[in-house]
């Protein structure tokens, strides 16, 4: 493919000794991790807002990260990118016997199940071969995900509730337990182990809803930002800024967006509604 051709020579042109960019030259591994989780952000940000113009460049963007990496592998003689894109088509070809073999699966479940098997297979014997049941789930992950990811190997081995009861009685459990923490004034290191309690409750409920926390509170967040800008939008209609009203004013307008938003969503509207309309 010639684009990739010249996707990876301009890559070696940035990291030219001589003629290169001098903040490419400078690059190591470590320095562009923090690009790269911000790029694959951008990438869920693009289509939590269906802006699919944004998610061809956001693409792009984490794609010269993964070719970035294999650069500097280059350079030191470790790997290329011919091995990062071998290694992936070896690795799917053979989590995929029911695609690329004759094996075949009675469900999705199964599916994941043979998947879980092969992965462990795989890294039997390896340095990446778990210790632990636990073992294995990145310290980078975003914490509701990692908790999410904690929980679900631990079901595996049966440390798991069977329904969703149980779960949310646990919920209310841990937020009693942070009342009291409040109401005895207890130091914010104890309030922070107890909410922190509440949170992994809570991202265990969404796991047993078969739902992606991290996803749920983007959504919720996407949500807030929609109906507090509707209120920023009343008020500057009015000639007031949020600062200059009062909570009961914004809840009233907060209540109107909410409503005007369910109407929309009843009606099959879409866009934005007027709070002054």
């Amino acid at each position: 493919m010639i684009e990739l051709e010249q996707l990876l020579e301009l890559m070696t042109r940035l990291r030219d000794p001589e003629q290169g960019c001098p903040w490419d030259r400078q690059q190591t591994y470590a320095s562009l991790v923090p690009h790269t989780i911000e790029e694959a952000y951008e990438v869920a940000d693009a289509i939590a807002r269906e802006d699919w113009a944004e998610l061809r460049s956001e693409l792009g963007d984490v794609l010269f990260q993964v070719v970035f990496y294999a650069q500097l592998a280059r350079e030191e003689g470790r790997f290329d990118f011919a091995d990062v894109a071998r290694g992936i088509v070896e690795k799917m070809t053979r989590r995929h016997p029911h695609v690329f073999g004759d094996k075949r699966y009675a469900s999705a479940a199964e599916q994941m199940a043979a998947w879980e098997q092969i992965k462990s297979a795989e890294k039997a014997g390896t340095s990446q071969a778990p210790a632990g049941v636990l073992d294995g789930v990145p310290l980078a992950l975003p914490a509701l995900t990692r908790a999410a990811k904690l929980q679900k190997k631990a079901a595996r081995v049966g440390f798991d509730w069977g329904a969703v009861e149980p779960v949310l009685a646990k919920i209310q459990e841990e937020i009693g337990e942070i009342r009291h923490e409040i109401a005895t004034d207890a130091p914010p290191e104890r309030l922070a182990d107890e909410l922190g309690d509440v949170l992994f409750a809570v991202a265990n409920l969404a796991r047993h809803l078969k739902l992606d926390p991290e996803a749920a509170l983007r959504g919720t967040n996407a949500k807030f930002e929609r109906r507090f800008r509707r209120i920023e939008q009343a008020l500057t209609a009015e000639g007031r800024t949020p600062a200059e009203s009062t909570l009961a004013e914004m809840d009233a307008l907060w209540d109107q967006a909410k409503q005007e938003e369910r109407r929309s969503a009843t009606n099959g509207l879409s866009g934005p509604i007027s709070l002054t309309s």
